[in-house]
């Protein structure tokens, strides 16, 4: 299932992405923490394109719903998995190096849709499925062909953190259980909240 997106959609998304960004980025700036709640840097190699990506998500857990465990030492930390409005929901999470090395971000975790690979590495290749509903939801496109995912992962180094995101359509309101799947990691259940 692929959904497509309007020009003005699109811009949409976008614009309430870039406000999200700077709301964020004005409360990261405020001060006053302790420090525990900031999240540690990335390097330009692990996020070359950067995607339009909400870092955060509110009401965000720092207990993970989710762990999947990838190859060399990688590790897939779901947050969150909110209900968003426009009918998508937006899981986030962070992607950690576990490993001692460096380690180069699995090129199949963009899928084999070759509209999204044109796009450089993802998070395309992931899935929600509902086995109550028996569906499976793929990560949203814009017109495009563009994922609503993190984008540009290159290397990640040893003990790396990096904030993902991935957007798919919502699947109905009954459904609070769905199991996330990503090419070379395991698969774990999340509970979706909203």
């Amino acid at each position: 299932m692929s959904i497509r997106f309007t020009g003005n959609a699109r811009r949409g998304i976008v614009a309430m992405t870039v406000v999200a960004g700077l709301a964020l980025g004005a409360a990261g700036c405020s001060g006053g923490g302790d420090g525990e709640s900031e999240k540690p840097n990335s390097s330009a190699s692990a996020s070359k394109g950067g995607g339009s990506q909400p870092s955060a998500q509110e009401g965000q857990s720092e207990t993970p719903l989710a762990e999947l465990k990838g190859t060399q030492g990688l590790l897939l930390q779901i947050t969150s998995a909110a209900r968003d409005a426009g009918g998508f929901i937006t899981v986030s999470g962070n992607l950690k190096n576990d490993g001692a090395k460096s380690v180069v971000i699995p090129s199949q975790m963009s899928g084999d849709e070759t509209e999204v690979i044109k796009h450089g590495p993802s998070l395309g290749g992931a899935t929600l499925v509902d086995s109550n509903g028996k569906k499976r939801y793929y990560v949203l496109r814009d017109t495009d062909g563009r994922p609503l995912t993190t984008t540009g992962f290159g290397t990640l180094n040893a003990g790396q953190n990096l904030p993902v995101f991935m957007q798919f359509p919502a699947p109905p309101a009954s459904t609070t259980d769905v199991a996330l799947q990503v090419p070379t990691f395991s698969s774990g259940t999340i509970k979706i909240s909203g």
